[in-house]
């Protein structure tokens, strides 16, 4: 369920104006007439619903300033917007220093309104972007940190926070993307092992010759080119936690040194001459059926079992849609404040668009389509046209793609004949005008020492010229140059030509 934006103001007709007017930009709402009430939804269990407060100064009771006294320098406190019928620099220095992120007075347009709701919604993302970047360095993230709103997440939360409450080992389930060191993060932060080493190794990107040494460490000169002693990560995770993601992918030697290094709690270096005592907590992470991995003799049963202990599955995002809306809302901020870009929003098309989408690549997929749509967006709002690739896989969303540009010819600047009796009617350079952008396109006829060029290289420009039109878009484009899209890569290929975009 995405965040809703508290409206506290003593006038009912006012607050109806402004919960249809905030509706209106796609936000969710919640009231209420008084700034006691409003102190106590925000202290209460509906915190975590609010992601923004629409505050009224002037009210009976407890008034807009003695809410901010209240609440507003609290960690964890929503973003708040005061607004008041009677303006002045003075009330607006005292709100601001009280904890406010805006002012806006009575009776302000909307698009006042939606400006500072959409500014402030933005640099509190990019505000929990950098403390949840912190905390992920610092080993404190807790799943309060996470972006984990939806009802499919809500026992994951559950038996993460369990698993927390002591040192049992856990086996992370899911597919490629979803989250699942996040998750393991969010474990470790919640536990008593918070701010402790959090050590990750991916089984599956360590060469099988190495795979001891990297995890057990090695004595100096245990093997041909051991010149130091080096420590392995299980040490490295010493009363801290260690991750061990892609489990599955451990070849069966080193499962057994791991399956002792949990029962006993001790490791054996390579080459080492005794074995050395560890204090790590252990969380697993595979993407793989392990059932069946260890039915074809690849896992061992004992060590499944023992890893397996407290079993947790994070489901895809295809079966947490309610998600969605929040993750690109909070991509958006990040990367539109990383590439510069005045991207604020997502149209409500696109982002039933980004719903209606199977993601098989789950949240990180959802990231780098949002990361691609920011770089190409020319205005304020993500819209279906920045998502081609998305589209093209949904029924009914079709992007729209301009007219083609016109051709104009340019005045030749060679005075020699490109073919006797029409030496005026070749042009050196055809000049297209793109529609998107507004700047020249051209494709070079003639070299610059009067020779015709090459069909290739001119061919090569035409490519290159309809990826930049089409927006990497490939299939529109070897359907506008009429060749199959197999031939559009090997010529791609041969050309050396990589998708471009406008």
């Amino acid at each position: 369920m995405s965040k809703r934006i508290l409206i506290v103001d003593d006038d009912p007709a006012q607050r109806r104006i402004l919960e249809e007017t905030i509706k209106r930009f796609g936000f969710e709402t919640r009231t209420c007439g008084s700034g006691e009430q409003a102190v106590q939804i925000l202290e209460g269990p509906e915190h975590s619903q609010i992601g923004l407060v629409l505050l009224d100064l002037v009210m009976p009771g407890m008034d807009g300033m003695a809410v901010l006294d209240r609440i507003g320098r609290v960690a964890g406190m929503p973003p708040i917007i005061v607004q008041t019928a009677h303006g002045s620099i003075e009330t607006a220095i005292n709100a601001m220093r009280r904890g406010a992120v805006d002012f806006v007075v009575k009776p302000a347009s909307p698009e006042r309104l939606d400006v500072s709701i959409k500014s402030a919604l933005k640099i509190e993302a990019l505000a929990d972007e950098i403390n949840r970047i912190k905390k992920t360095v610092d080993g404190t993230l807790t799943f309060g940190d996470l972006v984990l709103r939806g009802e499919a997440m809500k026992r994951v939360i559950t038996l993460g926070k369990r698993a927390a409450a002591s040192n049992i080992p856990v086996l992370i389930e899911g597919e490629s993307g979803v989250g699942k060191e996040l998750i393991a993060r969010a474990i470790q932060g919640e536990s008593d092992r918070a701010g402790k080493p959090f050590i990750t190794v991916n089984c599956g990107a360590i060469p099988e010759n190495l795979i001891e040494s990297i995890l057990f460490g090695h004595e100096k000169g245990a093997f041909t080119g051991a010149v130091d002693k080096r420590m392995g990560k299980f040490q490295e995770a010493d009363g801290g936690t260690l991750f061990l993601d892609e489990v599955g992918e451990l070849p069966l030697e080193a499962q057994v040194k791991l399956l002792r290094a949990l029962q006993e709690g001790e490791i054996d270096p390579v080459g080492a001459k005794r074995p050395v005592k560890v204090n790590f907590r252990l969380i697993s992470a595979t993407n793989r059926d392990m059932i069946q991995q260890v039915k074809d003799g690849k896992f061992r049963e004992d060590l499944y079992y023992r890893l397996n202990v407290f079993p947790i599955f994070v489901p895809p995002l295809r079966e947490r849609v309610e998600d969605i809306p929040e993750l690109a809302r909070h991509f958006i901020a990040r990367f539109a404040a990383e590439e510069g870009k005045r991207v604020a929003t997502i149209s409500d098309r696109a982002m039933k668009l980004l719903q209606s989408y199977s993601w098989p690549g789950n949240v990180r997929q959802l990231e780098n389509a949002v990361f691609r749509a920011v770089v190409l967006a020319d205005g304020p709002e993500l819209s279906v046209a920045e998502f081609p690739q998305i589209a093209a896989h949904v029924e009914g969303f079709e992007t729209e793609i301009p007219a083609a540009p016109a051709a104009v010819q340019k005045p030749p600047a060679y005075t020699g004949p490109a073919l006797l009796g029409a030496e005026n009617t070749v042009p050196h350079t055809v000049e297209m005008k793109s529609q998107i952008s507004g700047s020249s396109l051209g494709i070079q006829a003639v070299a610059e020492d009067g020779e015709i060029r090459s069909l290739e290289a001119i061919e090569a420009d035409m490519i290159r010229l309809a990826l930049g039109r089409y927006r990497g878009h490939m299939t529109e484009v070897a359907k506008r140059l009429n060749i199959g899209r197999s031939t559009l890569y090997r010529k791609m290929q041969e050309y050396g030509l990589e998708p471009r975009t406008n």
